[in-house]
């Protein structure tokens, strides 16, 4: 046998096993999501090998909060030109602060009427997921149809931002405006992780933001070793008179200990489960690619 029949031999053998890994991974996830009464769209993706899985990856998800990441590159883009600055005091009013929605930032400064850093707002926004804080920033920029532009240009298709958290509230209906598919989501996190969209200081602000992410602590993260950092951004909705909920979402960035790293999107909508299960969904596919993309290092 010639050393050109080995070699191929050779890198057929190593294709045969890959593919029957993801085979493996694939019907691990496809375990976890068909016993469940929701729809569910998850894309993973090995940020340095290229791997990829999806599972309804071109389904339209509501994405609830899941947007504000999208709203910070937005704003970072502009303070990476120099149109904004981080340290530029915004000024809030007390209607700027509504009462009917989740705001640590209202909380802090009830009465309105101040002048707040950007940083701030930033933090809290992505960070504690403030719903004000993300109203205030898309009002800065112009509205969500700026952001839905700057995202057209990054490069990544199916996405659309239309409405603000505030019409979200006033009309459940109005979060299907704001849709994203899961593998559009490991796209967008990509071109952001590989600096491609921000570069540092602002690049560093945001990854840290999104690793300090203080919600859905039992999605991406909940299964995962203790300590394991993730830069991840969740999206909430409630659930309507039927008790059905729209959106349990989580998109991230796993760090691994081998070095390298996975993007991961996990939608869940249209469910009839509880909290704990939509969450524990999240955390068992985040587990079992894990696991996955771990034992890679050891078959190549």
């Amino acid at each position: 046998m010639n050393q050109f029949v080995i070699l191929s031999f050779l890198l057929l053998v190593g294709k045969l096993t890959t593919i029957g890994q993801v085979d493996v991974l694939r019907h691990q996830i496809g375990e976890l999501i068909t016993n469940k009464k929701a729809i569910t769209g998850v894309a993973i993706l090995a940020l340095e090998d290229g791997d990829t899985l999806t599972w309804n990856g071109a389904g339209h998800f509501p994405m609830q909060s899941v947007y504000k990441f999208h709203l910070a590159l937005a704003v970072l883009d502009k303070v990476q030109n120099d149109s904004l600055r981080m340290n530029q005091g915004i000024f809030i009013k007390k209607s700027d602060l509504l009462p009917f929605t989740f705001s640590p930032l209202r909380d802090k400064y009830p009465k309105g009427e101040v002048n707040v850093p950007l940083k701030e707002i930033m933090k809290y926004t992505v960070s504690e997921s403030d719903n004000n804080g993300c109203d205030i920033l898309f009002r800065l920029l112009g509205g969500p149809q700026y952001v839905n532009t700057f995202i057209a240009g990054t490069g990544v298709p199916d996405i659309s931002i239309k409405a603000t958290e505030e019409q979200m509230h006033m009309d459940g209906s109005v979060q299907f405006t704001n849709w994203c598919t899961p593998w559009s989501a490991v796209q967008l996190l990509k071109k952001f992780y590989f600096k491609e969209i921000l570069k540092e200081p602002q690049f560093g602000f945001l990854w840290q933001q999104l690793t300090e992410t203080g919600t859905g602590k039992g999605r991406i993260k909940g299964l995962l070793p203790e300590g394991t950092v993730v830069a991840h951004k969740t999206g909430s909705s409630g659930s309507d008179t039927e008790g059905i909920v729209a959106a349990t979402n989580d998109i991230g960035i796993i760090c691994l200990p081998n070095g390298k790293h996975i993007a991961i999107a996990v939608f869940v909508s249209n469910s009839r489960e509880n909290n704990e299960t939509n969450e524990g969904l999240i955390a068992s596919i985040a587990l079992e690619s894990w696991n996955y993309f771990l034992s890679r290092q050891h078959v190549k």
